[in-house]
């Protein structure tokens, strides 16, 4: 609606834009030589103050303006000029006439005929949702696929677009895509871990049969290979086999180049599946043996006993961010959830300094499920 009064403003405004110097009536002739010779008299008195002339010479030009300005005032219009104006005011009329039929009349009517006034409007409301990077992304993809239809054997397009299924949450084109790379560009380590990645995510973050064989057959490829690394780790942890998971995260952790954004993922998957005997910083030989040969009860009492030792060096020396680490997750494992947010608490007031110390802690805690 209101945009329907705008659209009738401005066309009213553009109707009356035309219509106002076709409704003025010209000026008379004589009004034009009145301006003349007011402007004569006005550039003598310029010159004679500029000294050009003398003031005879002024007054005598004064004089003959003067006769000619009272002359001009007096006289009438020439007969001549009359069926000239009614000509031009005919003219006008039609060009009036000719405005008020194309302003309001045409624009509608090529609308009708060549734009889409069937077509629903999009509301505002659901265009503004839509961020415009999503927009643009969606336009991309539209485009790409669109080539993709015509170029179904461009490894180049599938490389870019499958990225971008991926982001989108598209799984299934995602595989669909993968596959369709492996196929046109060949084998390689690389491109089997991003199609178990995509199968995975297709099946809700289920490492599957074939994902799992997709992630094997990169390792086997590439044995540096982290995607197919930390995701055979999950297949380990999912199929029951925690010891596994952890060996191979931790070999993935020890061979990680420095500052990599995806350790401290792994980090926070390593804890998913360390229990609270991995804790200690190192325990003798004689006590892991002796540990085997006591009951229940007096284990557990070992296991808090090297958490407390544990806890006790960190107190004197907070600078072990792995043993913060260690003592969070333990705490966790035997169920004393406070004690884990306060040794977080105290680690990070201890490594308040450095802010990727304090990074791994987050996500060791939102990986532990002991927020607040």
């Amino acid at each position: 609606m209101i945009l329907s009064i705008i659209f009738a403003a401005m066309t009213a405004a553009a109707i009356f834009a035309v219509l106002w110097p076709l409704g003025r009536r010209p000026a008379a002739g004589g009004a034009s030589d009145l301006l003349v010779y007011k402007d004569q008299l006005q550039e003598i008195d310029r010159d004679r103050a500029a000294g050009f002339i003398g003031e005879t010479e002024a007054e005598a030009a004064r004089l003959e303006v003067s006769r000619r300005l009272l002359a001009a005032a007096d006289a009438h219009p020439l007969p001549a000029a009359a069926p000239e104006s009614r000509a031009s005011m005919r003219r006008r009329r039609a060009a009036a006439l000719a405005a008020l039929i194309i302003f309001p009349v045409i624009p509608p009517g090529l609308y009708v005929a060549l734009g889409s006034p069937n077509v629903p409007a999009h509301p505002t409301i659901a265009r503004a949702k839509t961020p415009p990077t999503e927009q643009s992304i969606v336009n991309l993809v539209s485009q790409v696929e669109a080539h993709l239809a015509r170029n179904p054997n461009d490894g180049a397009g599938w490389e870019v677009i499958a990225p971008v299924y991926m982001r989108l949450g598209r799984y299934d084109d995602a595989v669909a895509a993968r596959r369709k790379l492996l196929a046109l560009n060949g084998d390689s380590a690389t491109r089997q871990a991003d199609l178990g990645e995509a199968l995975a995510a297709a099946a809700n973050g289920v490492v599957t049969a074939d994902a799992k064989a997709a992630f094997e057959s990169a390792a086997a490829g590439d044995p540096k290979q982290s995607k197919a690394r930390y995701f055979l780790g999950v297949a380990a942890e999912q199929d029951g086999n925690h010891e596994q998971a952890a060996s191979i995260w931790r070999s993935l952790i020890a061979d990680a180049p420095p500052g990599v954004p995806w350790l401290d993922f792994v980090h926070a998957a390593l804890a998913r599946v360390t229990d609270a005997t991995t804790v200690q910083t190192g325990p003798a030989a004689g006590d892991v043996a002796a540990s085997t040969n006591v009951s229940e009860g007096e284990r557990a009492d070992m296991v808090r006993g090297m958490v407390a030792r544990l806890a006790h060096r960190l107190h004197q020396d907070g600078a072990d961010v792995d043993g913060w680490l260690r003592l969070v997750r333990a705490y966790s494992v035997l169920g004393d959830r406070d004690k884990a947010r306060e040794a977080v608490a105290d680690a990070k007031r201890v490594l308040a300094e450095r802010p990727e110390a304090i990074k791994r802690i987050d996500d060791l805690v939102k990986g532990l499920g002991i927020e607040g």
